[in-house]
């Protein structure tokens, strides 16, 4: 039984069978995503390889299984991948390459409540899923609950200041009422490396979409012993 979450974010209520699909090609959609993609998969790879190549891997949330194939590029990797929508696990599992899909055991559950035991995986895998959190205490929620399910390493990435699209965002942002619905939020790099902290984590390394220029960042984190 999927164990209950005490958070729910609103965003994550929208992934309908429709929606999980709509994410899916958007990811394929025009030369600039397919780019962006190429570029996320390139940084994922070079987080794993600083993570010392995990040997068992729970990718959460898995949304499409758009990195399953760069997961399944170890040859003797155990993949999990779960993600709080059972229609964006379905898409996954229909999308991608059948010789894939069959090294991955799929489950349901949430980023803040996981259904595994305490130190069950070498690394959890998440990306695109921390700048959808704004309030700290669901941060750190998050971050605890990937304390305690990883042995080793958590590999994730969101969204930080220090470069020119944050700048710029604040900026159209100083000029324009805030959304009721927005759902994604730039974290100062500062804010988010203490959280790390508190969680029980050492950053082990950080890479950049473009440095200097893009908010994506992907940081590899070490449980602290």
């Amino acid at each position: 039984m999927t164990k209950a979450s005490p958070i729910e974010l609103e965003f994550s209520r929208k992934y309908d069978h429709d929606h999980a699909r709509a994410y899916l090609h958007k990811h394929q959609d025009g030369l600039a995503r397919r780019l962006s993609h190429w570029r996320d998969v390139q940084l994922a790879r070079h987080a794993l390889k600083q993570a010392g190549d995990p040997d068992l891997v729970l990718d959460l949330p898995c949304g499409a299984g758009r990195f399953w194939p760069l997961l399944a590029e170890h040859p003797s990797r155990m993949i999990l991948a779960a993600d709080n929508s059972p229609d964006m696990l379905a898409i996954a599992e229909a999308a991608q390459p059948p010789e894939v899909v069959k090294r991955v055991e799929t489950f349901q559950t949430s980023a803040f409540a996981i259904d595994m035991g305490a130190n069950a995986v070498d690394c959890i895998f998440s990306m695109r899923l921390l700048h959808h959190i704004a309030e700290p205490a669901h941060r750190l929620t998050m971050l605890r609950e990937f304390h305690r399910v990883t042995r080793d390493t958590v590999i994730l990435s969101l969204w930080v200041d220090g470069n020119y699209k944050a700048w710029k965002r604040k900026r159209l942002e100083r000029r324009r009422p805030a959304k009721e619905n927005q759902n994604r939020f730039v974290i100062p790099r500062s804010t988010i490396e203490a959280e790390f902290g508190q969680a029980g984590f050492d950053i082990v390394a950080h890479n950049d979409f473009l440095p200097g220029y893009a908010m994506w960042r992907v940081y590899v984190l070490r449980k602290r012993s």
